[in-house]
């Protein structure tokens, strides 16, 4: 990776087992930790966008309570 003004640098503490995965995926595909990491995280921020898209998107559906769940599952003999 190439770095340039838009980029910060930030130190991440692993797992010594984690941090061994990386190092292995990294040179078997060549790529750096780096590139690894932020691809990681870019896919993590991506599906909290999604989530929350999805919540929205339900917003106004009719919620039930955990209690009246668990009543109507015994009322239909599922429990």
């Amino acid at each position: 990776m190439i770095l340039n003004k838009g980029v910060r640098r930030s130190t991440i503490y692993f797992e010594p087992e984690i941090h061994n995965a990386l190092r292995v995926k990294a040179a078997s595909t060549n790529r750096s930790v780096s590139e690894l990491v932020n691809e990681a995280v870019k896919n993590a921020l991506r599906e909290d966008q999604e989530d929350l898209a999805a919540f929205d998107e339900r917003v106004n559906e009719p919620t039930i309570s955990y209690e009246s769940l668990l009543e109507r599952l015994k009322a239909n003999g599922k429990l």
